[in-house]
């Protein structure tokens, strides 16, 4: 059962929560979201991540890839979730550090990463491997931000936290040996065939790059099967 401490702030007579030392409030979008302008994260951190987790590993599913280019970089909490959650109110510079911070930074395969967690937090989207661990990075990640959290995500955490023994990545076992391939059509074939290298039904930025098709704007074929995150015609810029 989650407990939360009770603030009664006698000014305004608003109540404010918390729980784990986080402020619980409901998500609020104070300026607008644009995830290519304002959380930016260098290819570099990638790296950084291997060296951290000691394998090109997916901790999420337990699913070791061959190579880089069969994941994506994964935020932990996602870059939508932490500027409704308070960085909406903050600079450039600490968006910029939210989103090239290691700590909050892990692998998965594309197909985990946008059709599945995508923007989700962790009353919508659960991993299916090392949840402890995930839901104590989450905690740890809005503290170090000073993020709020909003009741439900604080109670599906508790009921996690408050089951582990403990909150360590598992030993590294590898489940698959690679990502999941989706199935391609014909009328897809010609286009992922170009620029889609690791046949996982879609096209990441690094691949574009690669092609030396980036920025893709909407006219061009290979934009269908990239993500636009923040809608305004052109990815990977």
């Amino acid at each position: 059962m989650i407990i939360l401490c009770m603030v009664i702030f006698s000014s305004n007579l608003a109540i404010s929560e918390t729980w784990k030392g986080l402020q619980v409030a409901p998500e609020s979008r104070c300026s607008p979201y644009n995830r290519n302008r304002d959380y930016r994260y260098s290819q570099s951190v990638e790296q950084a991540i291997v060296n951290q987790i000691g394998k090109i590993y997916g901790p999420y599913t337990g699913t070791c890839f061959k190579s880089t280019y069969e994941t994506d970089i994964e935020h932990i909490i996602a870059t939508s979730e932490a500027h409704d959650s308070g960085l909406c109110a903050r600079s450039q510079l600490e968006r910029t550090r939210f989103a090239n911070d290691v700590r909050n930074l892990t692998l998965a395969s594309p197909y985990v990463n946008r059709s599945l967690k995508g923007g989700k937090d962790a009353a919508e989207w659960l991993p299916n491997r090392n949840k402890c661990w995930f839901a104590n990075r989450s905690v740890e990640i809005r503290l170090a931000y000073g993020l709020t959290i909003d009741q439900q995500e604080a109670a599906a955490l508790e009921q996690i936290l408050s089951t582990c023994d403990s909150t360590e990545m598992e030993p590294l076992i590898c489940y698959y040996t690679a990502a999941p391939i989706r199935p391609r059509n014909n009328i897809n074939n010609a286009i992922l065939n170009i620029y889609d290298d690791n046949g996982n039904g879609h096209i990441t930025c690094k691949e574009a790059r690669r092609h030396g098709i980036a920025p893709v704007p909407s006219n061009h074929p290979a934009y269908r099967y990239m993500i636009d995150g923040d809608g305004d015609g052109i990815v990977c810029e």
